[in-house]
């Protein structure tokens, strides 16, 4: 009997991986594993609420308004550093 056949319990072993050893070109290696945690974390990234028509239309809305926030400070403080450099910088 194998250690694989006949795997020790220990008390204190709460089941999870530590340390991932199922290494491509092992013998031991599963691609059935490495495919279903893929399907599994592409099933966990697709649940969630949808956005209703408002909702969505409110948060796109919204993010154009910081994006435009920003850009208008960024104009602003070029506007003062070129009024800055030319009137009292350069002179």
């Amino acid at each position: 009997m194998t250690v694989s056949q006949n795997p020790r319990r220990y008390d204190d072993d709460d089941g999870r991986v530590i340390c991932n050893m199922d290494v491509d070109g092992m013998k031991w290696h599963d691609r059935r594993i490495r495919k279903e945690n893929r399907a599994a974390k592409a099933a966990e990234r697709f649940q969630g609420d949808q956005m209703t028509r408002s909702e969505a239309r409110r948060f796109t809305w919204y993010a154009m308004l910081a994006g435009l926030t920003i850009a208008l400070v960024f104009a602003v403080v070029w506007f003062l550093l070129t009024l800055f450099a030319t009137q009292v910088w350069f002179r």
